[in-house]
């Protein structure tokens, strides 16, 4: 468990403190095709694992599996509204007003979203496939994590001018998805198990997560022209998560 939660913080605070010595210029040349690889990690372990067990939780009723990935789809759609896209790499350039604040919203947004992917990485009698696949969703989630944390603390030093500043906002970004797993884990885990609520959150991740994944895979080819270096890494992205299953 302490492996997942380095893990996850880990990838944050690595990628984030990349941007204080490589140039944004550089960082563009790897993050698309990261990006490429991470959207179809997540998409193929959404539709191979969560789905799979969400349905086997709630046999009688699969329907409200449905229900649950629509609230997620569109919550993230509006989560969005806050976060700007930073989830899937975006930095809007401050405009003068902004200057020397922190995007409170968009923090607020970004650490929801986190929170709520750390919370379905259960191990534990009654997780299912997430359990025996648990350190697949966590590559999944941290490799997904690392594009928004280059794209936080660029947004957060254009914003804050010295990247001192920006490390106590990267360290709860990195702190969110641990946070909660440790609460699934060790706070909730008899009624979360014990009960339809963890499949309605794995249909809610589920929705989240397709939402992401799909948006990353269709703007990292907008103009719908072959580039072999995203199409490479969507494949490995793809590949990789059918192996690991």
């Amino acid at each position: 468990m302490w492996i997942a939660i380095f893990l996850l913080a880990a990838a944050v605070l690595g990628a984030g403190g990349l941007v204080s010595v490589v140039p944004v210029a550089r960082t563009g040349q790897w993050l698309k095709p990261l990006l490429a690889f991470s959207g179809a990690y997540l998409l193929t372990l959404t539709i191979t694992h969560l789905l799979p067990e969400a349905l086997t939780l709630l046999p009688a009723t699969p329907a409200r599996v449905g229900y649950w990935m629509l609230a997620g789809f569109f919550g993230q759609l509006l989560l969005e509204v806050l976060s700007q896209g930073i989830e899937h790499g975006h930095v809007h350039a401050p405009v003068a007003t902004e200057r020397g604040r922190v995007p409170l919203l968009l923090v607020l947004a970004l650490v929801v979203h986190s929170v709520l992917e750390g919370s379905i990485l259960v191990r534990g009698a009654g997780s299912g496939e997430v359990g025996r696949h648990f350190y697949a969703l966590v590559l999944g989630i941290a490799l997904h994590h690392v594009p928004a944390a280059v794209a936080l603390a660029t947004l957060l030093r254009l914003r804050l001018g010295s990247f001192g500043r920006v490390w106590p906002w990267l360290l709860l970004f990195a702190l969110a998805s641990p946070a909660g797993l440790v609460f699934s884990n060790y706070v909730v885990l008899r009624q979360l198990l014990g009960s339809g609520v963890y499949a309605a959150l794995l249909g809610f991740v589920a929705g989240t997560f397709l939402h992401v994944s799909t948006t990353i895979l269709f703007e990292t080819s907008p103009e719908h022209r072959l580039n072999w270096p995203k199409l490479g890494a969507t494949l490995g992205g793809l590949l990789l998560a059918l192996a690991v299953g």
